[in-house]
């Protein structure tokens, strides 16, 4: 399993970054990975159903590896369960980030992700309404490439789309749910996505992580899944 890490030109540091130090920094890391690894304990028979159910359909690689950019732009390998065709492409993924970039109104039945995707399979379909897929990226909470709670983790050529003002999202680290998340999700565009990462920064503290913790749960209920 690869690590990468680099910088990604793009990123600057955010202004007065909110990472709390010392005793708080500690509490907030151990339980992390202790939520965690209790996390990956109990949906283990599951992941291994998922697995297979990924095999069965056309075969191919289970576990989809992606470069994101983490904290202070430290670009790393993102795992999730494959959801997508080999072989395809993401430049109606890009139009639909720049025309969302430009304040445009993308939103369509309610939803402001690429709907009808043709790259998505059948199982993949159902483990992005329950966010299913994004469950190996505990293993990337365990390894502090994310933390529990945070902005969503972006693709290198989103972070070079943003604009500079947002850039204080890459202050902390990304997180496995967060304000987004619990907000509304495919309700939200891109531009609705960075504004709540900036004032997730702005008001970000322990027990705040822990409130957006608990509210995960009723999300993940209501279905609406990631793009």
């Amino acid at each position: 399993m690869s690590h990468d890490t680099g910088e990604t030109s793009a990123i600057a540091d955010g202004p007065g970054s909110p990472d709390l130090t010392g005793p708080a920094a500690l509490a907030r890391r151990t339980v992390d990975v202790v939520l965690a690894v209790l996390l990956i304990v109990i949906v283990l028979l599951p992941m291994l159903f998922i697995a297979c159910a990924i095999r069965l359909e056309g075969g191919g690689p289970v576990l989809f590896r992606q470069r994101r950019v983490g904290q202070h732009g430290r670009v790393f390998t993102l795992l999730k369960f494959r959801t997508m065709r080999l072989g395809g492409d993401d430049a109606a993924l890009r139009e639909l980030i720049a025309r969302e970039l430009r304040g445009e109104d993308t939103c369509e039945d309610g939803s402001s992700k690429l709907n009808r995707d043709p790259r998505v399979t059948r199982t993949g379909n159902l483990l992005r309404r329950t966010s299913f897929d994004e469950l190996p990226q505990l293993f990337n909470v365990v390894r502090g490439d994310m933390a529990l709670v945070g902005p969503r983790p972006c693709l290198e050529w989103e972070a070079e789309m943003f604009p500079p003002e947002f850039a204080s999202r890459f202050t902390v680290p990304p997180g496995l749910t967060g304000l987004w998340q619990v907000s509304g999700r495919s309700r939200l565009g891109t531009l609705d996505m960075l504004r709540l990462d900036a004032r997730y920064v702005r008001q970000r503290t322990f027990w705040s992580d822990m409130g957006i913790l608990l509210r995960t749960v009723p999300a993940l209920l209501r279905g609406g899944g990631a793009r």
